[in-house]
């Protein structure tokens, strides 16, 4: 199954959580702020994405489904 990854980075206060726990999907710019490298995963990688998402402070990271069914 693919998963999509929803981000306003809007919301990002950079607590670079994220991008401890999926670096591969996100690293900080700059001025500290989040920058997504990809928008979809599978499901090897749901759980990483997953904590990656419930980490943020701001919650700026959204998953979802195929069928677009939020998971976080």
């Amino acid at each position: 199954m693919k998963y999509k990854i929803k981000y306003d980075k809007s919301k990002c206060i950079g607590a670079a959580s994220c991008a401890k726990i999926a670096p591969d999907t996100w690293k900080l710019d700059d001025q500290g702020i989040a920058v997504q490298l990809k928008k979809e995963f599978t499901d090897e990688e749901l759980d990483k994405q997953t904590k990656a998402a419930k980490s943020c402070p701001a919650h700026a990271i959204e998953i979802y489904d195929e069928a677009g069914k939020k998971i976080v």
